[in-house]
């Protein structure tokens, strides 16, 4: 049958590096401020979240990434559950939502530190700004694993660094300056912030799969993919708990946007290097103080953009073995032989993420809330999409190929199994429902709130815009993953067996 010609891939990814895309991947800086406005009770839905949400998901992913490591992770999960038309479909949805989100917050969130610590960019210099972000980001997807590997781990270092000095300036601004006063009841966890803060937080917590999106070209996979995903796991959620904490110690509720709050915080306590904060709040940065909040930015806007470029790694490969299964056009499922990359997806994909970042920018006014808040909300919804069915192949895989070799599976046995199903699965029910209907279930059966206050930052009063900013592409990504499926079919084969294996290396095959 057609699969991905796994010649050109170099098996040049170790433990080190499955970590390092891990934390890329999972670590997003663009959500850390999202979080935070909605002040300390984030904290404590990223803590139910991260155990009813974030635990069973790294389990379940360390299982399916150790029994079938093969090139393309979770697109071979989902075919071998449910079928190359629904994996095809499901497919899309989880390739588009990187570009998506590459063109989209992490674009605009890039420009903003830019502009905010370094020069403004007026008129046609954003779109030259965004279009330099995202050909960078193509550029090193791009490269092959021997040097795109370097990526991630720079990425991953940069968020190291840059999280762990913001701490220690936390802690001397506190010493100097006091923090916020914060009380138990602040904490509390309600249902209308569990609307509110579900989809960014699960969107914080996504990416255990990504790694295993480049099974073909790990060293070992069965033993390397359970390692890192527990040691990322543990990594992530210190990497995002404890920063968001010193941000709501260091400002008030009502300063921390969505878009800007993690730069608000650092320019506050880099002031103990230099500078102040006047009277009405605004930020004077000299000295040690103003370089060191240059270096902060230029740090934040390299981790933005290893981010999307972890990400692209994983899904572009993906793509490339759904295309070359037949669940795609064939063209594009090619492999470069010199680069061990799949080049046509991934200048595919650099090309959406110009068209959304140019779109987006066009139709915002220069509104960049508007266009982060869009751009976020439809990237959490593709990728969430996309979960459903890759969660239920865990399940699914459980049932149908219960004698292939797992060297992990998660614990508890079949209650375990479907614990975990259960969970993960209407987790993303829940973000998606939320993220398409804001404020859902607010105001009903006679409660309090009005669910027009739940509405994104950038779109107050105008549902009917933010509904059809999610619904009409959600649809569009829909009907290319229908129009990919019709142009593939060329390169299917005729099954000859009701029980698909996986190769060895490469992308699924028959049975035959």
């Amino acid at each position: 049958m057609a699969s991905v010609d796994s010649s050109p891939l170099r098996r040049g990814l170790r433990r080190f590096d499955v970590l390092a895309m891990l934390l890329c991947a999972i670590v997003g800086l663009d959500t850390l401020g999202s979080v935070a406005a909605n002040g300390p009770e984030g904290l404590t839905w990223m803590a139910v979240l991260g155990l009813l949400f974030f635990a069973p998901y790294g389990l379940m992913t360390a299982e399916l990434g150790s029994a079938f490591p093969d090139e393309g992770g979770p697109y071979v999960w989902t075919k071998l559950a449910f079928g190359r038309f629904a994996a095809g479909i499901n497919q899309v949805f989880y390739w588009i939502s990187n570009p998506v989100w590459l063109g989209g917050s992490l674009c605009v969130v890039a420009i903003t530190t830019f502009e905010a610590f370094f020069h403004p960019l007026p008129g046609a210099w954003k779109y030259l700004a965004g279009a330099v972000f995202i050909g960078a980001a193509g550029l090193a997807v791009h490269t092959s694993v021997v040097i795109g590997r370097w990526v991630p781990i720079v990425g991953a270092v940069a968020r190291i660094v840059l999280l762990g000095f913001f701490v220690v300036s936390l802690i001397v601004y506190a010493t100097r300056n006091g923090v916020q006063p914060l009380s138990p009841g602040d904490y509390a966890p309600t249902y209308l912030g569990l609307v509110a803060l579900t989809p960014v937080i699960v969107f914080n917590y996504m990416g255990f799969e990504v790694p295993s999106a480049a099974a073909g070209e790990m060293a070992d996979p069965r033993r390397d993919v359970p390692a890192a995903l527990l040691r990322g796991g543990l990594g992530s959620a210190l990497l995002y708990g404890v920063p968001i904490l010193g941000m709501l110690l260091v400002l008030p509720r009502d300063q921390l946007g969505s878009l800007t709050g993690f730069i608000d915080a650092c320019g506050v306590v880099f002031t103990v290097y230099g500078g102040h904060v006047a009277a009405d709040g605004t930020v004077v940065l000299t000295g040690a103080g103003a370089l060191l909040s240059k270096v902060a930015a230029a740090g934040l806007i390299i981790g933005l953009l290893t981010s999307g470029t972890a990400w692209a790694m994983g899904l572009s490969r993906a793509q490339a073995v759904a295309c070359a299964d037949g669940a795609g056009p064939r063209w594009l499922g090619v492999i470069s032989p010199r680069r061990g990359t799949p080049t046509r997806v991934n200048l595919l994909s650099t090309a959406v993420a110009a068209v959304v970042m140019t779109v987006s920018l066009s139709l915002s006014d220069g509104d960049v809330q508007a266009y982060f808040t869009a751009g976020i909300g439809l990237a959490i919804s593709a990728t969430a999409i996309s979960y459903l069915l890759t969660f239920s192949s865990f399940i699914a895989l459980r049932h149908k190929l219960p004698d292939v070799e797992r060297p992990y599976r998660v614990p508890f046995g079949r209650v375990g199994a479907w614990a975990a199903t259960v969970l993960t699965v209407a987790t993303m029910c829940f973000t998606v429902l939320a993220l398409v209907w804001p404020g859902l279930g607010v105001g009903w059966f006679g409660t309090s709130g009005d669910p027009a206050d739940y509405l994104p930052a950038g779109f107050e009063g105008r549902r009917a815009a933010y509904t059809a900013s999610q619904l009409i592409p959600i649809a569009l990504i829909l009907a290319t993953g229908c129009v990919f499926y019709a142009l593939g079919r060329r390169a299917r084969p005729l099954p000859s067996s009701p029980h698909p294996t996986t190769s060895d290396r490469g992308a699924p095959v028959d049975a035959s």
